[in-house]
């Protein structure tokens, strides 16, 4: 999909159900710009009557029209008041929830690579850029070229000499501030930017404070901040400096149209050009009309084109590493997982699989083990249809991986990872995952997950706290296990979930997950216990991103081969 194509998909969202809240916004503009054309007609009509001009009206009509004129402001305010406010918050809160509902379908191990930090920005910083910039420009824009355009006609109207002078001397610096406007779309990406390095930078401190106090590296951490405010002011005062430049290119404007004009006004007036004190009153106020979007409208432009950019950086960020939908369907399991000649590297020049080939039965628990680095993770990530980059075949009952829609693979399998998220919500919207449940089934999971005591002692409304700042690790996986149990899926993958429990802990969590009946699991486990290891039907040994040996506990440790080499190690 081209950029263009892209950016004008996010775009329509601000308009999205949004039409009738923008056409009457825009009908107050212009209503507003016409009252503002007729107060300037309304005024020369009235400074000629007062000199004794020759006039259309009499003073009881310019004092009628008068009074229409104020009403009918004040009713186009009226309609601004509700509607625009409505237009411009209604369009933003569906770019937003647009934005998040595309960053969900992107691939699951998607931000491992990414991070979330450009999409946090894009979310908060970029917003108010696009608020600003974008919708309420628009209106500003609009409303700024109606009243040039209406000015010009009325301008031509009462003195055609004078007008063609003031469009002259205002060429030169409006071709000024729109070239300036293309650098300041340039300078406002490289904000933002910056901007996402900088919530980076807050973000990571933040999550690792207790590291960063354990490795007393505060000094160091303090050092990195400071260089990132550093950066980013220096981004933001080019921004600045480029904004003044455009302001002074618009004040050079107005002063030089507005000192030619008055002189040359004096002269046709001096001369008896045929212009009167009521023409030369309201050339004086269509002047200001003419000079204000010269200096606005540049600018208004640039701030536009600026955030744009921003709709268009974040609209190319969120279209990458994204699932295209599958055609195939799966709603249950029949025979297992089929995993022929698998080959698979992030990058060309490293691959990290090689030749892995394995089946996985319904029913049967799986151990993958192995050293750091060996593949273990990556495995279990590509079984999750992480990436489609990959040689070979992973098949879900004879059907490729490839082609199973999301939804349908995630009812048949879902995943313990280390790192378990909790939300700052109650236990249970933490093991629902805020769906609704049977309150039977949520009972039955939280007693085979080992969640009773905790239910018992806190409750199941007990707040989390910020990513489970009120559990500890166990009682974190406990309902990690428990969301799964839950949801009933037949294949139950666990990458290394009880790495950062203690010895007891890990053991416990472990063993609830082994006792799990009817569930396939398959497990990356660097815990090398006997009588955990005893209870897996097939222990899978990974050395280099190859299978080096694989059977029960027993047929590995008679074989005296690697596995069992990393066993008396572990012991």
């Amino acid at each position: 999909m081209k950029k263009k194509n892209v950016s004008n998909e996010y775009i329509k969202q601000f308009y999205k159900k949004n039409k009738i809240n923008f056409v009457v916004a825009f009908l107050e503009v212009l209503l507003i710009t016409a009252g503002t054309l007729v107060l300037s007609w309304l005024l020369q009509q009235t400074t000629d009557l007062i000199a004794g001009n020759n006039t259309t009206f009499k003073l009881q009509d310019l004092a009628l029209i008068a009074l229409f004129l104020f009403i009918g402001c004040l009713g186009a305010y009226w309609i601004s008041y509700f509607s625009k406010p409505k237009f411009i918050t209604k369009g933003i809160s569906q770019y937003k929830e647009y934005i998040f509902e595309k960053i969900t379908k992107k691939n699951i191990s998607a931000f491992i690579g990414e991070g979330p930090s450009k999409y946090i920005s894009s979310l908060t910083n970029d917003i108010a850029t696009i608020e600003k910039g974008y919708l309420w420009n628009t209106f500003d824009i609009v409303a700024n070229i109606l009243l040039f355009v209406g000015s010009l006609t009325l301008m031509f109207i009462y003195n055609w000499l004078l007008t063609l002078i003031a469009l002259g001397l205002s060429i030169i610096p409006i071709v000024i501030t729109i070239i300036l406007g293309n650098y300041m779309a340039k300078t406002e990406k490289k904000v933002s930017d910056q901007n996402e390095t900088y919530t980076a930078t807050i973000k990571d401190t933040l999550s690792g404070f207790s590291v960063i106090k354990a490795f007393k590296v505060e000094a160091e951490m303090i050092k990195n901040f400071k260089n990132n405010v550093k950066r980013l002011a220096i981004c933001q005062s080019r921004k600045y400096k480029i904004q003044i430049l455009m302001e002074m290119a618009g004040l050079a404007a107005a002063l030089l149209v507005q000192i030619g004009i008055f002189l040359i006004g004096a002269y046709l007036a001096i001369s008896g050009k045929g212009v009167t004190a009521g023409t030369t009153i309201v050339f004086v106020q269509l002047l200001n009309f003419i000079l204000n979007p010269i200096q606005i409208v540049p600018k208004s432009l640039a701030e536009r084109k600026a955030a744009k950019a921003l709709i268009e950086k974040i609209a190319l960020e969120i279209e990458q590493n994204v699932r295209e939908e599958k055609t195939s369907n799966i709603n249950k399991l029949e025979a297992g997982i089929k995993i022929n000649n698998l080959s698979f590297g992030y990058t060309e020049e490293k691959e990290i699989l090689h030749n892995v080939s394995l089946n996985f039965e319904l029913g049967k628990k799986y151990a993958i083990v192995g050293t750091s680095g060996s593949g273990k993770s990556t495995l279990l990530n590509l079984l999750m249809a992480s990436n489609d980059n990959y040689k070979g075949n992973i098949c879900y009952d004879n059907i490729e991986i490839k082609d199973i829609s999301s939804d349908n693979l995630y009812n048949i399998e879902s995943i313990i990872q280390q790192t378990v998220f909790i939300f700052n919500a109650s236990i249970k919207n933490n093991i629902t995952m805020f769906q609704e449940f049977k309150e039977e089934d949520i009972e039955k999971a939280i007693n085979l997950s080992g969640l009773r005591t905790l239910v018992n002692e806190k409750g199941l409304d007990y707040i989390c706290g910020e990513n489970g700042s009120g559990l500890s690790g166990g009682e974190k996986q406990r309902i990690s296990i428990a969301r799964c149990l839950l949801r009933k899926t037949q294949i139950l993958l666990v990458d290394e979930a009880t790495a950062a429990l203690d010895a007891e802990t890990a053991y416990q969590v472990s063993n609830s997950i082994l006792n799990l009946n009817g569930v396939t699991s398959i497990v990356v486990t660097h815990s090398l216990e006997e009588a955990l290891l005893k209870k897996y039907d097939e222990i899978i040994t990974l050395k280099n991103g190859s299978i080096i040996e694989s059977g029960t506990f027993d047929t590995l440790i008679n074989n005296k081969g690697y596995f069992y080499s990393l066993f008396t190690v572990s012991q």
